[in-house]
């Protein structure tokens, strides 16, 4: 990459093209050729909504603006790709309009950076501070082969990706105190949220190509974009009554977001790339990250999150809360919040995001195929200590069915909930059953935050066939013979999951749990054996599978 580091035209995005050809491509490249471009190459999951966040979608939406209507959304659904007045306008954006403003070593506008940033101690930090799963200060990952004394020499392709990440997801807590930032104190910055994103769970819905993924991610807007809205890049066409600060300079404020792309460029830091030449080139070994621009709360309209909706929130608090993905759980486990298409009647619930439902209304409108092979990609960090450590990261991809999205007809939606349903109640019948055998053989059960259940080697089992099962529903059309034998297909694979643990739980039962213990449980005298665990388990499993158990049925009248 060149000194100016020239993020329009130089190679830093890894694509992968629908030939399975990879190749390195600049961001005009990228958007120009999109129908050609399956997917984005990333080192990890959390760094492919940051770039759709931080460049991919603003640049679209800023140059050629939000589709105003579902018909106009079609329209450029249909056509598959950027017409050649869309490529002229994208390229005289990152060209004459704003090409010098995404360089990343420009000495006055250093893209996504304050140039000049200086810590007030005067001292500059190692380049692994922007790497989550590196060691740096109080962020001490388990297995990092790194220390806070080694130094990370990031290329310019690597400084470009993680400078984006870290302004999505950097961890909570104190920043270096900047020279010109009046609020540092004592040198540092204190009560420092996490990015954006460490905020959420992230769900970005993915379609064939780079082109229809970025469509599926723009919201329509009938009254279009605010005029007053502005990506990072071009703060200074905002108006300045507005009193907030430019991410161009040392200062921040804690506002809201001024819409779309003012929400999607947020910069929730200030931030500067030390580059340096070496032997193998321009590297950066250094940064400046100080405090950046707090998000006074995630808007409703963010289009990249589900929610939590609360009937009575306390006083203070929204009625809706981005709701964060759950560590240790696949995607399709959280079905009911994917799929939660409209608000709680009563009480507490989930609230898909606004893309999913967005999606449902295309399909219904009869814009998106009833067919379409739709992906949904789900990506998350876990913060530990006040959130200023990073302590997991979660990422899934799951295959969804369109139909099952739409809010007027909820067939399949009710199916594939009752999948996902009878799969969590299988596991956690089997930890109980798992409890009962503990018990009947004179231990306890085990405690609810250590050991291995066996709920998850069971749902790790199924896991393929959950997946297969939502591809191919993919394709269902409106066959609900074929819906019913997929549903029995499912029953028979989670019974046979089911049934090979609990043999093996029972494998292992020492011989004294036949004859078993009597407990004490709510002030009554519980008699726990085995074989009593056994049939409880076995009459669980009938409830809950009742097509398996029928079909089982039906095979053992015949052999008969």
């Amino acid at each position: 990459m060149e000194t100016t580091g020239d993020l329009v035209r130089e190679g830093w995005l890894s694509a992968a093209g629908l030939d399975g050809e990879a190749d390195d491509v600049g961001l005009l490249r990228a958007l120009v050729g999109s129908h050609t471009i399956r997917r984005l190459g990333v080192p990890v999951a959390t760094m492919l909504p940051a770039l759709h966040r931080q460049l991919l979608l603003p640049v679209v939406l800023d140059a050629l603006g939000a589709p105003r209507s579902r018909r106009e959304w079609g329209e450029r659904f249909e056509r598959g790709r950027f017409s050649p007045e869309e490529v002229e306008r994208l390229t005289d954006y990152l060209t004459s309009r704003y090409g010098d403003r995404f360089r990343l070593f420009d000495l006055e506008r250093p893209f996504g950076q304050v140039a000049g940033l200086t810590a007030l101690s005067g001292e500059a930090k190692p380049a692994t501070l922007l790497v989550p799963s590196i060691a740096s200060g109080n962020n001490v990952p388990l297995f990092s082969a790194f220390s806070e004394a080694d130094h990370l020499d990031l290329t310019g392709v690597q400084a470009a990706r993680w400078l984006v990440h870290a302004q999505c997801w950097d961890a909570a807590a104190i920043k270096t105190g900047a020279v010109g930032d009046p609020q540092a104190k004592a040198g540092k910055t204190t009560g420092n949220p996490t990015g954006p994103l460490g905020q959420l769970g992230v769900i970005v819905p993915t379609g064939r190509t780079l082109y229809e993924t970025l469509l599926l991610n723009m919201p329509v807007l009938p009254d279009g974009l605010d005029e007053t809205d502005r990506p990072q890049w071009a703060w200074d066409e905002r108006p300045a009554s507005l009193g907030w600060k430019s991410p161009a300079g040392p200062e921040w404020s804690a506002r809201p977001a001024g819409g779309l792309l003012d929400l999607l460029t947020f910069q929730s830091r200030r931030i500067r790339l030390i580059s340096e030449e070496t032997e193998e080139g321009l590297r950066v070994r250094q940064v400046v990250v100080c405090a950046g621009d707090r998000l006074a709360q995630t808007p409703e309209t963010d289009p990249h999150t589900a929610w939590s909706h609360t009937a009575k929130p306390k006083p203070g608090q929204p009625p809706r809360r981005p709701r964060r993905h759950m560590s240790g759980r696949a995607a399709w486990q959280g079905l009911g919040a994917l799929l939660a298409l409209a608000l709680p009647e009563d009480g507490d619930g989930p609230y898909t995001s606004v893309l999913l439902r967005q999606i449902g209304d295309l399909r219904a409108d009869g814009v998106l195929p009833a067919d379409y092979p739709l992906g949904v990609e789900t990506a998350a960090l876990e913060y530990g200590n006040q959130s200023a450590v990073v302590e997991n990261a979660i990422a899934d991809t799951l295959p969804l069915p369109v139909v099952s999205l739409v809010a007027a007809d909820d067939w399949l939606r009710a199916a594939l909930l009752e999948c996902a349903e009878q799969a969590d109640r299988l596991g956690r019948a089997l930890d109980g059953f798992h409890a009962d055998l503990r018990r009947a053989a004179g231990g306890d059960p085990l405690p609810r935050d250590k050991g291995e259940r066996p709920s998850a080697r069971f749902l790790h089992a199924v896991d393929g066939s959950m997946r297969r099962l939502l591809a191919g529903l993919r394709t269902i059309g409106e066959d609900y013979d074929l819906l019913e034998q997929a549903q029995r297909a499912w029953e028979l694979t989670l019974f046979q999951a089911a049934a090979g643990e609990a043999d093996a739980l029972l494998a292992v039962v020492p011989a004294r749990a036949v004859v078993g213990r009597t407990e004490k449980v709510n002030g009554k005298e519980v008699v726990f054996r085995s074989g009593k665990a056994t049939g409880v388990f076995r009459k669980r499993l009938n409830e809950i599978l009742p097509r398996a158990a029928e079909t089982r049925a039906v095979k053992g009248e015949s052999a008969a």
